[in-house]
């Protein structure tokens, strides 16, 4: 499972674009984070946002604002003009907390019910009954066993 949690400031403002085809919004912006050693340089990755969280990113995130981003790390690679590839982080992100003065608000892009606006909603499929666990939950009794033990009659 892909699964990252990054405290960062935002140094480069959202900007909000569409995809050509379908029109769903894409909130994109730079954020640099504190190295884990005094040596090393400050990093810095772009996090983008789909759907209702790009439009919740644009409205309530602005440079400066420190906040912990939850979401997943992709690698995208591209041809340069000098003849290689180079290979960069990017943070798609699922929910952001504002930290600071806007300490307490959390963007998701979901809706007062709870979905996500921006992605069809599927119905979940209800899952069978699990079976009744046939392992008894009493301890083991600490009594000696008999010389002949007959395994079909263990209590547990």
């Amino acid at each position: 499972m892909n699964q990252c949690v990054l405290m960062a400031e935002i140094v480069q403002a959202p900007q909000l674009r569409y995809t050509s085809d379908t029109q769903t919004p894409i909130a994109e912006m730079v954020v640099q984070f504190d190295p884990v050693r005094d040596t090393d340089p400050v990093e810095s990755i772009k996090v983008v946002g789909w759907g209702n969280l790009a439009q919740e990113i644009q409205e309530g995130c602005h440079e400066g604002d420190r906040i912990l981003i939850e979401g997943r790390l992709g690698m995208n690679s591209f041809d340069r003009p000098e003849g290689f590839k180079e290979k960069r982080a990017e943070l798609t992100a699922q929910r952001i907390h504002i930290m600071g003065e806007g300490a307490g608000k959390s963007l998701s892009g979901l809706s007062a019910s709870g979905t996500d606006k921006s992605t069809p909603s599927k119905t979940p499929t209800s899952a069978p009954a699990p079976a009744a666990n046939p392992i008894s939950a009493k301890p083991p009794q600490a009594s000696t066993p008999p010389a002949e033990t007959n395994y079909d009659e263990i209590p547990f």
